[in-house]
């Protein structure tokens, strides 16, 4: 995920630079103290994530909000909780109160994460009424878990191949895993999570399901072939 870092401190934007470097699937596109650079630097490129200080001496975060517009996932960071309750009604996705914590920052990003995809599963024992919501081109489209075949893990996206289309929303594959249900998909690599009972064949270390050849992780091979054996003729 592309982040931006704008406040006008820079120990802040030193701290929050190497908090992002530490991180993975996190990359830094843009930090800097001057608003007017980064708006035009957000306006021009592709960004994900924006850690923004409330409080800045050229511009607020509320009005540099009203300037780049919503389409962005936005942190606050500020020394004043006072400002808590403005950000809240921008729809902002997170507030961190300086001096910011590793631990801290952490859970603002997995906020981030977790906005994107919104579960729903009724039946524990069965997908066929449960669905999730994923944002895809600022758009909230509605996936049934019946009809997954596989999701491919992209770097900071995953890619959701369904009987119906292939869908693409920033999220991080393993967050994803951990709310789908185990007896219908399985991790098979680190770059591929499958539904079991799309497999039409397995052959050596690939999977085939449709035209789709996927491969079958070292680490993960006998978890997923004693899972296969069990329903093995």
């Amino acid at each position: 995920m592309k982040c931006v870092i704008l406040d006008d401190e820079p120990l802040a934007v030193e701290l929050l630079s190497k908090y992002i470097e530490d991180t993975e699937n996190l990359s830094l596109s843009f930090a800097g103290t001057n608003a007017f650079e980064a708006i035009q630097f957000i306006q021009k490129n592709e960004v994900d994530i924006i850690f923004l200080d409330v409080q800045m001496p050229e511009l607020t975060g509320i009005q540099v909000l009203k300037i780049i517009g919503n389409n962005y996932k936005v942190i606050f960071t500020t020394a004043y909780t006072d400002y808590a309750l403005d950000g809240y009604e921008y729809n902002i996705t997170d507030y961190l109160l300086k001096p910011i914590t590793y631990e801290r920052f952490l859970k603002a990003i997995d906020k981030v994460i977790a906005g994107n995809i919104t579960f729903s599963l009724k039946n524990p024992a069965s997908i066929e009424d449960d669905f999730i919501f994923i944002k895809s081109d600022s758009k909230m489209i509605k996936v049934n878990l019946a009809e997954i075949l596989f999701i491919e893990g992209l770097k900071d996206y995953i890619s959701i191949q369904t009987t119906k289309e292939k869908l693409i929303t920033l999220q991080n594959l393993k967050a994803l895993e951990q709310y789908l249900p185990r007896q219908n998909f399985i991790r098979v690599h680190k770059s591929y999570i499958v539904a079991v009972n799309k497999i039409d064949a397995i052959e050596k270390n690939r999977i085939f399901i449709g035209t789709e050849v996927i491969p079958i992780g070292e680490t993960y091979r006998d978890i997923f072939l004693s899972r296969i054996e069990g329903n093995k003729i």
